[in-house]
Protein backbone atom coordinates (compact mmCIF):
# COMPACT_ATOMS: atom_id res chain seq x y z
CA UNK A 1 0.00 0.00 0.00
CA UNK A 2 2.99 2.02 0.81
CA UNK A 3 4.43 2.09 -2.50
CA UNK A 4 1.50 2.54 -4.37
CA UNK A 5 1.03 5.51 -2.49
CA UNK A 6 4.63 6.51 -3.11
CA UNK A 7 4.09 6.20 -6.55
CA UNK A 8 1.16 8.57 -6.59
CA UNK A 9 2.77 11.05 -4.89
CA UNK A 10 5.71 10.84 -7.28
CA UNK A 11 3.92 11.13 -10.63
CA UNK A 12 1.86 14.09 -9.06
CA UNK A 13 4.89 15.57 -7.92
CA UNK A 14 6.39 15.09 -11.63
CA UNK A 15 3.29 16.82 -13.40
CA UNK A 16 3.80 20.28 -11.07
CA UNK A 17 7.64 19.89 -11.74
CA UNK A 18 6.91 20.43 -15.58
CA UNK A 19 6.83 24.18 -14.78
CA UNK A 20 5.42 26.35 -18.14
CA UNK A 21 7.93 29.17 -19.49
CA UNK A 22 6.33 32.38 -20.11
CA UNK A 23 8.01 34.96 -22.41
CA UNK A 24 7.20 38.61 -22.46
CA UNK A 25 8.62 42.07 -24.42
CA UNK A 26 10.51 44.05 -22.34
CA UNK A 27 12.05 46.93 -24.30
CA UNK A 28 11.42 45.75 -27.24
CA UNK A 29 13.31 42.51 -26.26
CA UNK A 30 11.97 38.88 -25.76
CA UNK A 31 12.35 37.89 -22.07
CA UNK A 32 11.55 34.57 -20.93
CA UNK A 33 10.97 33.21 -16.91
CA UNK A 34 9.01 31.77 -14.67
CA UNK A 35 6.94 35.08 -13.09
CA UNK A 36 6.29 38.20 -15.73
CA UNK A 37 5.95 41.73 -14.74
CA UNK A 38 2.32 42.36 -14.28
CA UNK A 39 0.49 43.82 -17.23
CA UNK A 40 2.48 42.43 -19.26
CA UNK A 41 1.30 40.49 -22.60
CA UNK A 42 2.24 37.07 -21.39
CA UNK A 43 3.08 33.83 -24.39
CA UNK A 44 3.21 30.40 -22.47
CA UNK A 45 5.60 27.86 -23.78
CA UNK A 46 5.79 24.60 -22.53
CA UNK A 47 8.44 22.88 -21.30
CA UNK A 48 10.57 20.64 -23.73
CA UNK A 49 10.16 17.58 -21.13
CA UNK A 50 6.68 17.70 -21.81
CA UNK A 51 4.69 15.30 -24.31
CA UNK A 52 4.21 15.99 -28.08
CA UNK A 53 2.50 19.68 -29.09
CA UNK A 54 -0.70 18.42 -30.19
CA UNK A 55 -0.88 21.86 -32.11
CA UNK A 56 -0.77 20.30 -35.96
CA UNK A 57 -3.40 17.95 -34.68
CA UNK A 58 -5.83 20.99 -33.92
CA UNK A 59 -5.09 23.32 -36.53
CA UNK A 60 -6.15 20.24 -38.91
CA UNK A 61 -8.96 19.59 -37.26
CA UNK A 62 -9.97 23.17 -37.40
CA UNK A 63 -9.64 22.92 -41.43
CA UNK A 64 -12.30 19.53 -41.36
CA UNK A 65 -14.64 21.83 -38.63
CA UNK A 66 -14.21 19.79 -35.59
CA UNK A 67 -11.60 22.18 -33.37
CA UNK A 68 -13.78 21.08 -30.12
CA UNK A 69 -13.53 17.40 -30.86
CA UNK A 70 -9.92 17.73 -31.50
CA UNK A 71 -9.47 19.88 -27.88
CA UNK A 72 -11.15 17.55 -26.22
CA UNK A 73 -9.14 14.99 -27.55
CA UNK A 74 -5.45 15.92 -26.53
CA UNK A 75 -2.04 14.84 -27.46
CA UNK A 76 -2.36 11.96 -29.89
CA UNK A 77 -0.93 8.46 -28.70
CA UNK A 78 2.22 6.74 -31.27
CA UNK A 79 -0.08 4.46 -32.55
CA UNK A 80 -2.46 7.37 -33.72
CA UNK A 81 0.83 9.04 -35.00
CA UNK A 82 2.01 6.42 -36.50
CA UNK A 83 -1.24 6.19 -38.24
CA UNK A 84 -1.84 10.22 -39.20
CA UNK A 85 1.80 9.46 -40.44
CA UNK A 86 0.68 6.20 -42.63
CA UNK A 87 -2.44 8.46 -44.04
CA UNK A 88 -0.35 11.52 -44.82
CA UNK A 89 2.30 9.00 -46.69
CA UNK A 90 -0.70 7.55 -49.18
CA UNK A 91 -1.67 11.07 -49.36
CA UNK A 92 1.64 11.59 -50.55
CA UNK A 93 1.46 8.77 -52.68
CA UNK A 94 -1.86 9.18 -54.68
CA UNK A 95 -0.66 13.15 -55.23
CA UNK A 96 2.90 11.98 -56.88
CA UNK A 97 0.91 9.21 -59.20
CA UNK A 98 -1.70 11.17 -60.14
CA UNK A 99 0.92 14.26 -61.15
CA UNK A 100 2.48 11.34 -63.02
CA UNK A 101 -0.28 10.55 -64.55
CA UNK A 102 -1.32 13.90 -65.76
CA UNK A 103 2.51 14.48 -66.85
CA UNK A 104 2.55 11.78 -68.86
CA UNK A 105 -1.08 12.82 -70.50
CA UNK A 106 0.59 16.40 -70.90
CA UNK A 107 3.58 14.76 -72.99
CA UNK A 108 1.49 12.90 -75.07
CA UNK A 109 -0.94 16.11 -76.43
CA UNK A 110 2.66 17.61 -76.84
CA UNK A 111 3.43 14.70 -79.02
CA UNK A 112 0.14 14.54 -80.80
CA UNK A 113 0.48 18.31 -81.22
CA UNK A 114 3.68 17.94 -83.08
CA UNK A 115 2.77 15.16 -85.45
CA UNK A 116 -0.28 16.93 -86.16
CA UNK A 117 1.71 20.18 -87.14
CA UNK A 118 4.19 18.20 -89.06
CA UNK A 119 1.14 16.26 -90.92
CA UNK A 120 -0.08 19.75 -91.66
CA UNK A 121 3.02 21.01 -93.21
CA UNK A 122 3.44 18.40 -95.19
CA UNK A 123 -0.19 18.28 -96.69
CA UNK A 124 0.44 22.29 -97.67
CA UNK A 125 3.95 20.95 -99.16
CA UNK A 126 1.83 19.83 -102.28
CA UNK A 127 1.60 16.19 -103.75
CA UNK A 128 1.36 13.24 -100.84
CA UNK A 129 3.04 10.39 -101.32
CA UNK A 130 1.91 6.65 -99.70
CA UNK A 131 2.69 3.24 -100.06
CA UNK A 132 0.05 0.94 -99.96
CA UNK A 133 0.65 -3.43 -98.54
CA UNK A 134 2.46 -4.07 -101.90
CA UNK A 135 5.22 -1.66 -100.81
CA UNK A 136 4.30 0.84 -104.39
CA UNK A 137 4.51 3.96 -103.72
CA UNK A 138 1.09 5.71 -104.72
CA UNK A 139 -0.20 9.64 -104.69
CA UNK A 140 -3.21 11.19 -103.14
CA UNK A 141 -6.09 12.71 -104.69
CA UNK A 142 -6.97 16.20 -104.14
CA UNK A 143 -9.96 15.14 -101.75
CA UNK A 144 -7.78 12.47 -99.79
CA UNK A 145 -5.56 15.49 -98.88
CA UNK A 146 -8.39 17.71 -98.31
CA UNK A 147 -9.90 15.29 -95.44
CA UNK A 148 -6.58 14.82 -94.18
CA UNK A 149 -5.81 17.75 -93.67
CA UNK A 150 -8.94 18.29 -91.81
CA UNK A 151 -8.02 15.65 -89.88
CA UNK A 152 -4.68 16.37 -88.59
CA UNK A 153 -6.01 20.22 -88.33
CA UNK A 154 -9.27 18.64 -86.18
CA UNK A 155 -6.36 17.10 -84.19
CA UNK A 156 -4.08 19.98 -83.79
CA UNK A 157 -6.79 22.37 -82.68
CA UNK A 158 -7.35 19.36 -79.66
CA UNK A 159 -3.95 19.12 -78.83
CA UNK A 160 -2.27 22.50 -79.16
CA UNK A 161 -5.12 24.59 -77.47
Amino acid sequence: MRKVFLVLLASFAAGAAQAQIKCWNEGGKRVCGDTPPAGAKVTTIRSPSGPADPAPAAAKADAKGSAAKAAKRGPLTPAEQEQEFRKRQAEARKSAEKQAEEDKLAEAKRDNCARAQEALRSYDSGRVARTDSKGERFFLSEAEVAQETAKARQIAKDSCN
